[in-house]
Order: C-alpha cells, then sequence, then structure tokens
C-alpha cells in the first residue's frame, strides 16, 4: 500500500503508532501507581520528529536532501524513566497527572484515527468511482 498513500497518511500511521506506545506507558504507570520504587516513564516522539524536519530543512537546497517520507521514517519515539520522586516509598508516579494524560491520548488517538478514516473513505471513493 506504500505507493498509493500519501506522507500524510503515512504520519497519521506513524502518530497512531506512538500513541500507542504513550498508551501502554501511561497504564503501566497507573497500573504501578502503588509499587515501592517505580519510576513513571515517559514517552516522546515530537522533539525527535521536529529535530528530523529540521535537518531535512537545512539539506533543501543539496543534492542529498531527505524526502519528507525519509523524515517520516526516521522520526522515533523514546521512552524514559523519570527520575521525579512524589512519596517516601520512592514511587514516581502521579495518578491524577497520569489519568489526565490518558484522557488526551484517547482524544488524541481517535482524532488521528477518523482522520485515517477518512482518507481511506476518499481514496476507496476514487478507485470505485
Amino acid at each position: 500500500m506504500e505507493g498509493i498513500t500519501n506522507n500524510s497518511m503515512r504520519m497519521m500511521e506513524r502518530s497512531m503508532e506512538f500513541l500507542w506506545t504513550k498508551q501502554t506507558a501511561l497504564l503501566d504507570n497507573i497500573s504501578n501507581a502503588e509499587t515501592p520504587n517505580y519510576r513513571a516513564k515517559l514517552v516522546t516522539f515530537e522533539e525527535d520528529f521536529q529535530r528530523q524536519l529540521e535537518a531535512a530543512d537545512h539539506g533543501r537546497n543539496k543534492i542529498t536532501k531527505r524526502t519528507m517520507r525519509e523524515t517520516i521514517e526516521n522520526a522515533s519515539w523514546e521512552v524514559q524513566k523519570l527520575d521525579e520522586i512524589t512519596r517516601r516509598d520512592e514511587n514516581g508516579v502521579n495518578v491524577t497527572e497520569q489519568m489526565t494524560e490518558l484522557v488526551r491520548n484517547a482524544y488524541q488517538m481517535q482524532y488521528v484515527f477518523q482522520s485515517l478514516t477518512s482518507d481511506i473513505t476518499a481514496l476507496r471513493t476514487a478507485i470505485s468511482g
């Protein structure tokens, strides 16, 4: 399907992969809220993608510039363990913060999924006529 998908569809696919990873980390954090010495996980993607875009933009006038597809493919997310300790048992999970982020992440997933569905429907309509 790579030949018929555009960069925005591939970016939405990568966004869903990232959001799913983030959702998993948030659920791990919440489920370990009572585990002593547990460090909360944080998943980042936007920062690396921004760096990838800037690197591609700097090479704009060069023969070796990367395509947008390569930029999308090269961007990756990182799962980090936070050193922040919020309780005496050295657990680093703030459940309220994690639940809020979980809801925000779910809304983002819903938006990306709706956008993907819309693009696929338009593509299907164009193919069938």
